[in-house]
Formats: structure tokens, sequence, C-alpha cells
């Protein structure tokens, strides 16, 4: 049975060299349909920016492998955390990623849609993503990789290298259906 993603607006800043001064940005709404509709698109979700298996491996193998994805067909690849759209734009920034798009989901929309928000109040985050990574063609999800459901922060499956070997045909193993979510 295939899911749709959830029908959302993601609250996004653009670069505008219209706008005068020392940040020449707007805001700009981002829906859900502009992301997914007649596309092949990889997300990875992870629990925050600037946080260290976020910074060190995870978003930095999806930008390492960005090219590879476009050649096996995917149009786009985004990296979705529930975190500000300055947030997400300055830790791409300060990561140096420039190919994965950023998808801020700030007030935890489309992760509740998913069913894959968490209560990491015990880390003083608040309501976070879990880490998962799945392939959505036309705003159907096509395969999802979730990280088990256990204590910490399990980064096993939703690396870049598994959803590319799944994307290529090759050895991988995933979790077809989303979990339900748990909010502590």
């Amino acid at each position: 049975m295939s899911k749709q993603v959830p029908q959302v607006v993601f609250k996004t800043r653009v670069r505008d060299e219209s706008v005068e001064g020392p940040n020449p940005f707007r805001w700009q709404d981002v829906s859900t349909d502009d992301i997914f509709k007649g596309k092949r698109v990889v997300v990875f979700a992870l629990p925050g920016a600037f946080t260290p298996t976020c910074s060190s491996t995870h978003l930095p193998g999806y930008e390492a492998s960005y090219d590879e994805f476009k050649a096996e067909g995917i149009d786009e690849v985004y990296c979705l955390s529930v975190n500000d759209a300055f947030c997400m734009f300055q830790w791409a920034k300060h990561l140096g990623a420039e190919k994965v798009k950023m998808l801020p989901d700030g007030n935890c929309e489309f992760t509740r849609g998913m069913g894959m928000l968490v209560s990491k109040k015990d880390l003083g985050f608040g309501d976070r993503s879990w880490r998962y990574s799945m392939l959505v063609k036309d705003g159907v999800i096509e395969k999802m990789f979730i990280e088990p459901d256990q204590p910490g922060d399990p980064f096993e499956v939703s690396d870049a290298d598994t959803m590319l070997a799944y994307i290529k045909g090759t050895d991988a193993e995933g979790v077809s259906e989303p979990r339900l979510a748990f909010v502590g």
C-alpha cells in the first residue's frame, strides 16, 4: 500500500537581489506539490541542524553523493529538519552544502503528517523528526529507510549509500511503511 506525502506549506527563504541590505532574502511559501509533483525526489530527515551525526555524516554524505543521485534520475535531494529557515540556511553555509536543498519544517507539520514526530525533550530539543530517508515519486512514497526505534540517535539505514544502493537496485533493505510516531 502506497502512501502520499502530507500536504503542507513550508516557510522558506530565497535569495532575491531586489531586496536591499545585507540580507537579500525574502519569504517564500513552498507547497508539497511544488517539491514532489511530477518529480522523483529523495528526502532525508534528521533531528537537528548543527547536531553531531547530522553535521559530520548525514548531510555531508548526501551532499557528496548528490551528483550520483542526479545521474540515477533523481530530480532533487532535500534535507528536512524541524528547524527554521534561518537555522537551516546557516547550517548549510557552515558545512559548505550547496547542492542538497534545505527544507525547514519549523512547525513540525510535515514531520507530524509523516508520523515521524518524536520527543527529544530529554535533550532540550522539544519535538523533532525521527531520522529517516525516503524516495518519493510524484508525491507517493516509493521506499522508506527508517532508523530503528531504540534510544539515542541510531544512524544505520537512512544514509546516502543505502538510498543509492536501493535506487541502483543493489543490496539494500528498508522499511516500506512509516512506523507510528511516539511523542513522549
